[in-house]
């Protein structure tokens, strides 16, 4: 626990301005680019956003919208067509569930389509500042276990491990500070000798 809390601080230190990296204005947009986000970088989905917010600005206009012009504004992005279908039909079950709003439970994310566990922390931790669990992306899967603090590889067993370790007050901005030094530092050819944790990561399975 005294080493996860030691390389917290001094990643704290090393990013101060760490932060959840999509745009959005309100939940709805906030769920929107989320369902986009998957396997694609987060500059190419705050790039196409704009345009689709300005067209789209309610639950109901993407549930009535023709699912074919959601594909044509999102179609710089990866599988932007099943995308679409994902974000049509869940703005459907907001309308017919949710009074057009998002949903703030876990269990009521995840019954919409193209949102998982990881995405569902996601919206709830940036969206309503609701801290049940911890987002795991492929950075936070990739550095929690060169650090030793996981030896699973299913992310929701990663998550688990990083809640019995993590001090809750952690659980929001850790993501955004091992995504910070993922892409900084700690990419798939990791630059030990240039990362702030150097002294106290085990480098497990670093070669």
């Amino acid at each position: 626990m005294q080493g996860i809390s030691k390389a917290i601080s001094i990643l704290k230190k090393e990013y101060p301005d760490s932060k959840y990296y999509l745009k959005f204005s309100n939940p709805l947009q906030l769920m929107v680019a989320a369902i986009m986000s998957a396997q694609v970088r987060d500059s190419v989905v705050n790039a196409t956003t704009p345009y689709l917010f300005k067209k789209y600005r309610t639950a109901n206009d993407y549930a009535n919208s023709n699912v074919t012009d959601i594909e044509t504004a999102i179609k710089s992005v990866t599988f932007y067509k099943n995308k679409a279908k994902n974000i049509k039909e869940a703005c459907k079950i907001l309308v017919e569930k949710h009074n057009g709003d998002v949903p703030k439970t876990m269990d009521e994310l995840t019954e919409l389509p193209g949102i998982g566990r990881k995405t569902a922390n996601a919206i709830m931790i940036n969206a309503f500042n609701i801290v049940e669990g911890i987002p795991v992306d492929t950075h936070v899967i990739r550095l929690s276990q060169r650090l030793g603090w996981t030896k699973n590889k299913d992310p929701e067993k990663i998550e688990q491990d990083l809640m019995k370790t993590i001090p809750r007050t952690d659980w929001k901005t850790l993501p955004h500070l091992l995504k910070d030094n993922g892409r900084s530092v700690c990419t798939s050819v990791p630059g030990c000798d240039k990362c702030v944790l150097n002294k106290l990561c085990p480098k497990i399975g670093v070669k």
